[in-house]
């Protein structure tokens, strides 16, 4: 019988990391850090709101014209959006096929239980199909304005918000998903930490600290918009 003398193709080194468990983990980690960059930039223009609707709405119209006049209106805000899209779709796609992979790895329970985890490890898949559903309702609530409750106001993101934020289920539902969202950089800033090699025994104790802080941070600050709607502090 002759012998097949072709040589077998050799996979390249990006599906070769791709398809690693830490090829995975490590695109989680980056695509969560891109995400979690955007999250501090978006809460301090959030922020703008209390210095009133002129400046508020120059900040959304600056959101457009950034870049200018090297590039064209909303080229540098779709470029963002873009990068963000691919983020949360690395981020999710990894995440899903881990989870497919941990389970296939036990398909059946542990005989002893491990040691509890903490509540954000434990919520960290449904807290992110909690904020995926979000994005969705956010976008077409504040940027398209197909959900929105009021009569939507193009290029006047002040209104808009105040619209949104003086209905009970706006409310209801943006404080839910940023605390998910706080749950989920707590722990996703750690274990990003760790799959990047920023983690050890001298830093692991500074690394929950900031954790912790990021965590906090960011969802006084979302939620001190609503918030501030609510009691009339913004009007």
């Amino acid at each position: 019988m002759a012998l097949d003398t072709r040589t077998a193709r050799k996979p390249s080194m990006t599906r070769t990391f791709w398809g690693s468990t830490l090829g995975k983990k490590t695109v989680m980690a980056v695509s969560g850090l891109i995400m979690l960059g955007y999250l501090v930039a978006h809460m301090f223009g959030n922020l703008k709101i209390f210095f009133g609707p002129e400046e508020f709405n120059a900040y959304g119209h600056w959101l457009r014209t950034m870049g200018a006049p090297v590039l064209h209106y909303s080229w540098a805000l779709w470029l963002v959006r873009v990068l963000l899209l691919a983020a949360v779709v690395g981020h999710a796609v990894s995440a899903y096929q881990l989870s497919r992979r941990d389970i296939r790895a036990r398909p059946t329970g542990y005989v002893h239980k491990r040691p509890r985890a903490s509540y954000a490890t434990r919520t960290m898949r449904w807290g992110g199909v909690i904020l995926a559903l979000f994005i969705v309702w956010h976008i077409l609530d504040l940027t398209t304005g197909h959900a929105h409750p009021g009569g939507f106001q193009e290029g006047h993101p002040y209104q808009n918000v105040v619209d949104t934020f003086s209905t009970w289920y706006g409310n209801t539902v943006y404080i839910a998903a940023v605390t998910a969202m706080g749950l989920h950089v707590r722990h996703g800033f750690w274990s990003a930490a760790q799959t990047l090699g920023a983690g050890n025994a001298a830093r692991d104790r500074a690394l929950k600290a900031v954790a912790d802080l990021l965590a906090l941070a960011l969802t006084a600050g979302f939620v001190s918009v609503p918030v501030a709607v609510m009691n009339g502090v913004v009007s």
